[in-house]
């Protein structure tokens, strides 16, 4: 395995984090936001800039909360003013990196920390990135001055936080008057998580307190997993008139970090501790990123049913409707007796339907005007019955999407806000829809009765005759009808078959009736899934996609297997820094490095400026 195999198995991580997309207010929605937004950060910001140039400097990081005195330190230990002091809160301007001029090349807008812009001045913008060359400084390290983690302005405590995950070593400034504070602490706490390298610089220690304070804050960093942190005490002391602390007070921190940089040993075990920590904590945090899109998908999934389950049911109660008889009622069924000759008719359909046929068949030349309005009867009928149901679904499906949290939020969108009813032109196309099915049953049996020896009873009743014949018969295919409609309706469907059966034989007509209602059921399918394409529309336009879950775990597996071989990957490209070793002197030494090695903490002689352990 090599680093660059790593490196690319991140990338992967940092596009399949970057399409993630959770605009649905689900519980735990904005905390997955933050997670998935910080991974990325520090992907882009610092893990893969540093894995792609090992050898890049070292990057610490001077975090800490308002009025520490983070700018003062570096000022101090630089020995003039490189970053400018903050006097009024909050302080808003751009972060300042400290670098040797021989490392310049290193810190470009291509390298760490590539979203910020690059400039020589300073400004007051927390997207500008001020670059500060100081010969002074050891070449391969750089000191990075980042706001305060405390900010009131949110901006600030973003960048800090960005700043901080961009660190190979954070170093970290707080005061004996605010060490205990809860927000340096979840810094602190996120560090001994994610086993970065850290330090901690205590500043203003009154000299009375020098032995008490420090003492407790390390054993509160003990507690805390951060035993081996190195802590550095700064006793409390006035600064001289340019603003800079005495440098016996600062020197141990500046050669501390000197230190770092000039073995090979130390340098190596901080870019291991952190990087490793880095990796190994994106990947214990980041499945819950895809489980939160997992979420998302399965929420829309729900609602995708819930209208597909409403308009079914409205599909499913039209097809029932339009086959147990129930349009063989009111203005339909008067329409038919109109047509067929009502009262003597029905009074006899039982006992006389073979007389009956066939007086029929002899009084119907030449397709009576009472046949336009059967068809006239059962189009309105129908679209009555479809509209009614199209207009229940769509209550329906909103119904169970306002009993859902997010349903809810998608009703209240422009898109959503009109789900509640059916489309303005729902009744133009049923109409359509109905007046192309009575179109096709009319070609249906006029293909049917040109080709049959009982020719002449088709001609006789006509086509439109026979097409709405089968249009009733269709209408009680079920034989829903009971009670007292058998009387009435149902004569008038028995009357139609029989009737039908005379012209195309009682096979044919079986088989004429399915095929009618089959058109008709995929008619008014199309319909409602038309209705139904609106809600449809409103949950794809949220932008959820349902793979990018499995993109998130399909990346951490192959950062797994980058990280499971053999041979350490990135033990391996450390032992590639350029620092003067060649490869095959610097491997051994790569892996002799523990994973989690013990920093070299400041050896400070009693009451030179500070304590250390």
């Amino acid at each position: 395995m090599s680093a660059g195999q790593l490196a690319s198995s991140l990338e992967l991580l940092a596009n399949a984090l970057g399409r993630v997309r959770l605009p649905l207010d689900l519980p735990g929605r904005d905390p997955a936001l933050t997670l998935a937004r910080d991974l990325t950060g520090q992907l882009n910001d610092y893990l893969l800039p540093r894995l792609h140039r090992l050898d890049a400097p070292l990057l610490a990081v001077i975090g800490g909360s308002t009025g520490a005195g983070k700018s003062t330190l570096i000022n101090s230990m630089i020995g003039r003013t490189v970053s400018r002091p903050g006097v009024i809160r909050p302080t808003t301007r751009s972060p300042v990196l400290v670098h040797h001029p021989d490392d310049a090349h290193w810190f470009g807008p291509d390298r760490i920390l590539p979203g910020l812009a690059r400039s020589l001045e300073a400004a007051d913008d927390t997207r500008t990135l001020q670059l500060v060359p100081e010969a002074s400084l050891p070449q391969g390290l750089a000191i990075l001055d980042a706001p305060d983690i405390d900010s009131v302005v949110a901006e600030n405590r973003a960048l800090a936080a960005q700043l901080l995950a961009a660190a190979d070593l954070w170093l970290f400034v707080t005061t004996a008057a605010r060490y205990a504070d809860a927000v340096p602490w979840e810094y602190l706490r996120s560090a001994a998580e994610r086993s970065t390298a850290l330090a901690v610089v205590l500043q203003r220690v009154p000299p009375a307190a020098m032995t008490e304070v420090p003492a407790h804050l390390g054993a509160l960093m003990a507690d805390r997993g951060l035993g081996d942190s190195p802590l550095f005490a700064v006793p409390e002391t006035v600064t001289d008139d340019e603003g800079l602390l005495p440098d016996t007070a600062v020197a141990p921190i500046r050669d501390w970090l000197s230190a770092l940089v000039a073995d090979t040993r130390v340098r190596a075990a901080v870019v291991l501790q952190t990087l490793e920590g880095a990796i190994a904590a994106q990947c214990r945090t980041a499945p819950a990123v895809a489980e939160a899109a997992d979420e998302q998908t399965a929420a829309l999934a729900q609602l995708r049913a819930d209208a597909e389950g409403a308009y079914r049911e409205g599909a499913r109660t039209i097809g029932v409707q339009t086959a147990d008889g129930s349009l063989l009622r009111g203005e339909v069924l008067a329409r038919w007796q109109d047509f067929v000759g009502t009262g003597e008719f029905f009074r006899a359909v039982e006992q006389k339907i073979g007389w009956l046929r066939d007086r029929l068949m002899a009084s119907l030349r030449g397709e009576p005007a009472q046949v336009g309005e059967v068809k006239l009867a059962v189009e309105s009928g129908m679209e009555v019955l479809i509209r009614e149901e199209g207009e229940a679904a769509a209550e329906r499906a909103a119904a169970a999407w306002e009993n859902d949290p997010a349903g809810r939020q998608l009703l209240d969108t422009p898109a959503g806000a009109v789900l509640h009813r059916g489309s303005p032109d729902f009744p133009a196309q049923v109409s359509l829809a109905i007046r192309n099915w009575q179109a096709d049953v009319l070609e249906l049996v006029s293909n049917e009765g040109g080709s049959k020896k009982s020719r002449a009873r088709f001609l006789a009743l006509g086509t439109n005759g026979v097409g709405v014949a089968l249009m009733i018969l269709v209408f009680s295919t079920t034989g829903g009808i009971t009670g007292a409609e058998v009387g009435v309706a149902g004569g008038a469907a028995l009357l139609a078959q029989r009737v039908l059966e005379a012209v195309f034989g009682e096979d044919a007509v079986r088989r004429l009736a399915k095929r009618a209602k089959r058109d008709l059921d995929a008619r008014v399918e199309a319909l409602l899934a038309t209705e139904l394409a609106r809600y449809e529309a409103v949950l794809d336009g949220v932008g959820v996609r349902a793979e990018v879950a499995d993109e998130v775990r399909a990346a951490l597996a192959a950062i797994g297997e980058a990280r499971g071989g053999v041979d350490d990957p990135i033990d391996a490209a450390v032992a590639g820094l350029d620092d003067g070793v060649g490869l095959d002197e610097a491997a051994p030494v790569a892996r002799q490095v523990p994973r989690r090695p013990e920093l070299p903490g400041p050896e400070l002689p009693a009451g030179d400026g500070g304590e250390g352990r």
